[in-house]
């Protein structure tokens, strides 16, 4: 391209012109930096009423916070939430059923009808009551007349009944507790701890959620008397859905209360409290505590494989091992990224192998202590494989075991 000479000098003065306005032009500020926000603290969690006291998380079962949590005390109608299960199981192996109809014996009109100072339902000498009804009146009305009934009914008797409560304690993992009736009435021997109520809590949650929702109905009456369910934070707080509560002079003020959230659910167990208000007061301040400082995290799917480990002698040359349930856990805010997991598996595997069957343990650790530990298991069944390959594989061993 070709330019007449005027209009290259005039070219020439506006690139002059251009370069020293930029040169005399200010240089741009510098960004301001944003402020470092500094990492929330958590604080410990509250300091409430009562002899001891479990703050559990639901979803992992983790104990988030405690006081004494091991200490062996008296439920008074706490007692119930286990008589609850216990009925629930009977009713889901079909031992019992929900229409049926049961007598109010002598033994429970008087050991747990009006003439006694505890709560009662109000049930009729020699009636027959539907066992649904029955339930309503034990949880809602915490009547001892209706847990008596209930209790002979789904066993025969008192006593048979304590054994079955006994049996099924042991099975879904409460160590420190040990039943002499269903109703929580004052007895020797008649003992249980604040971390084994969280345990039953989430196990009732867990295996019968529909006879676990009772625990939020307000109200319920029976021969023409309606009473209040004892727990107030059904009315304070909409998120509280359950559970029970429990009361002698001995036992002082119990509350075993569950609050969900989305979802997040917690769990309190208050024994020992000094009044009605204080119990309430406790368990509320713990649940809001566990959901305002900790959050939960599903760090692994189930039956999604987590490791393919060597397989001796299988059809297969790996195996994979993997999760039954969703590995959940809850840490306090901000320490989700300390979390550490390590695969516990034996060196050597040798088939066969079934589906579901334990090979090794998940372990998740916070700045070195535990959080859980879960089951690895296979995925899939791992048989042995032909006979040349199983051979080669023993001869191969050696070598493998010369190596360790």
């Amino acid at each position: 391209m070709k330019f007449a000479p005027r209009s290259l000098l005039a070219l020439v003065a506006t690139l002059i012109v251009a370069a020293a306005a930029a040169q005399t032009a200010p240089p741009r500020p510098a960004p301001v930096p944003r402020p470092v926000v500094p990492e929330a603290p958590v604080p410990p969690p509250p300091e409430v009423d009562g002899k001891s006291w479990v703050l559990m998380d639901y979803n992992s079962g983790q104990i988030l916070a405690s006081k004494d949590p091991d200490l062996q005390v008296e439920p008074a109608s706490i007692t119930k939430v286990m008589t609850d299960y216990v009925v629930s199981a009977e009713i889901a192996n079909g031992k019992i059923h929900m229409n049926d109809q049961v007598n109010i014996s002598e033994n429970a009109w008087r050991g747990g009808g009006a003439g006694t100072d505890g709560s009662t339902s109000f049930l009729k000498l020699n009636s027959q009551v539907n066992l649904k009804d029955l339930l309503y009146g034990m949880i809602i009305q915490s009547g001892n007349d209706a847990a008596i009934a209930l209790a002979e009914h789904t066993a025969g008797s008192e006593t048979a009944f304590a054994n079955l409560m006994n049996a099924y304690a042991k099975q879904i993992g409460m160590t420190h507790s040990q039943f002499q009736n269903a109703s929580g009435y004052p007895i020797a021997n008649h003992y249980t701890t604040a971390r084994d109520i969280a345990i039953l809590s989430r196990a009732l949650i867990h295996d019968f959620p529909e006879d676990y929702a009772i625990s939020a109905v307000k109200e319920f009456e029976w021969n023409g008397i309606k009473q209040h369910n004892r727990n107030l934070l059904l009315w304070r707080d909409n998120n509280v859905d359950g559970i029970k509560t429990g009361h002698t002079a001995a036992a002082g003020y119990c509350l075993a209360a569950s609050s969900k959230v989305g979802d997040s659910r917690m769990i309190a167990i208050v024994m020992g409290a000094g009044s009605e208000k204080g119990r309430a007061d406790a368990a509320l301040a713990l649940m809001n505590y566990g959901f305002r400082f900790y959050e939960s995290h599903k760090l692994y799917d189930h039956a999604k494989a987590l490791a393919t480990p060597k397989l001796w002698k299988g059809a297969e040359n790996t195996i994979p091992l993997g999760v039954e349930a969703d590995v959940l856990v809850t840490v306090k805010r901000g320490d989700y990224d300390k979390l550490k997991a390590d695969m516990d598996i034996p060196a050597t595997l040798i088939a066969p192998f079934k589906k579901g069957q334990q090979v090794g343990t998940l372990r998740i650790t916070l700045d070195g202590q535990p959080v859980s530990s879960t089951p690895l298991v296979a995925l899939e069944d791992a048989p042995e494989g032909g006979f040349f390959s199983r051979l080669w594989d023993t001869i191969m061993l050696w070598f493998h075991s010369d190596k360790k």
